[in-house]
């Protein structure tokens, strides 16, 4: 039988696969609205964009929902119950990362090839993920499961050690730091588009927010890094596993404010509108908080009958 630890480990690197394209995908959108070639694209790829980037960020969303889940209701155990997060999680995830790689090909194509040509190219792309990330998976796994009793897994839970659980800690912040450094190299170099200059005033500052929050989530993801060569020389180490934890489910909170603040700029841009830009953004924001915090600790709530963001025994968890 596959160690407990290893299942959790390459569901870990899974998300981390699936993330980083996700976020890269993010990041096109966002910059692709400061390019001179937007302003030409008709309104209904305008709104396809728009569409799409809302998918894409509903992905990340639900990509970094595992890591949340690990470290705030497993306080870093290794489980079943976890797994099955995972997969249903990154199954979940799929669907809205298909439709949104379609409508991307779309609007791409769409000045080279035509609507006609470029609406079948994109609709056989998602076709073409779909049986590749859906069909082909469902007629396999009833063919290989068929026969197999997995009961006794379903409530299996094994405490994978310190220094594993510093691995796992360490995977999770790899898991959202790629992603976010290139989203912050896209913010930066909108600041130095023609489209930009455009923009209101509020939708400069509030970019300019964004910038200093994804800044803010890109050091506190790499300060586990610096925390455990400096302090503990590389150590396995209960107190580095607490701090860590913190520092990486900490990140995430300016990392939704600014994924949220540019929604809201590129969608000012679209629509012209802060009506709508300031609606959409609030509802990805609160999505977020819901799917990397509420969700989470009401869990954890309910099993242990108390809510903490922490691992247990942190010193900063009440």
């Amino acid at each position: 039988m596959m160690k407990l630890a290893d299942k959790v480990k390459d569901a870990l690197d899974e998300v981390r696969l699936l993330i980083l394209g996700s976020q890269i995908l993010v990041g096109f959108q966002f910059n692709a609205v400061f390019r001179e070639g937007f302003d030409r694209l008709p309104a209904v790829a305008k709104l396809l964009d728009a569409v799409a980037l809302l998918l894409m960020l509903g992905v990340v969303a639900l990509l970094m929902f595992p890591p949340a889940w690990h470290r705030i209701v497993e306080e870093g155990r290794d489980s079943a119950r976890l797994l099955r997060v995972v997969t249903r999680t990154l199954t979940l995830a799929l669907v809205p990362f298909a439709v949104s790689i379609g409508l991307d090909l779309f609007i791409v194509l769409e000045r080279v090839l035509g609507g006609m040509a470029a609406g079948l190219v994109g609709g056989a792309s998602v076709l073409t993920a779909l049986f590749f990330w859906f069909v082909l998976e469902f007629w396999r796994r009833r063919k290989v499961h068929r026969d197999v009793d997995d009961k006794p897994e379903r409530d299996r839970v094994e405490d994978p050690g310190l220094p594993q659980k510093i691995v796992q800690m360490l995977t999770e912040a790899r898991v959202v730091l790629p992603g976010a450094q290139a989203l912050l190299g896209f913010q930066l170099s909108i600041i130095l588009t023609d489209s930009f200059e455009k923009l209101s005033a509020p939708a400069r500052l509030v970019h300019a927010a964004s910038l200093c929050a994804m800044t803010l989530a890109v050091i506190l993801l790499m300060a586990p890094a610096a925390y455990h060569r400096i302090v503990h020389e590389g150590n396995a180490s209960g107190e580095f596993h607490r701090v860590g934890s913190l520092m990486v489910m900490a990140a995430t909170l300016p990392l939704a404010l600014g994924l949220c603040g540019d929604l809201y700029v590129v969608l000012v841009k679209i629509f012209q509108s802060d009506a709508v830009a300031g609606g959409a953004a609030a509802a990805a924001f609160a999505g977020f908080v819901a799917l990397w915090y509420v969700v989470p600790a009401a869990q954890r709530r309910r099993r242990e009958g108390r809510v903490s963001l922490l691992p247990r025994g942190s010193g900063y968890a009440r």
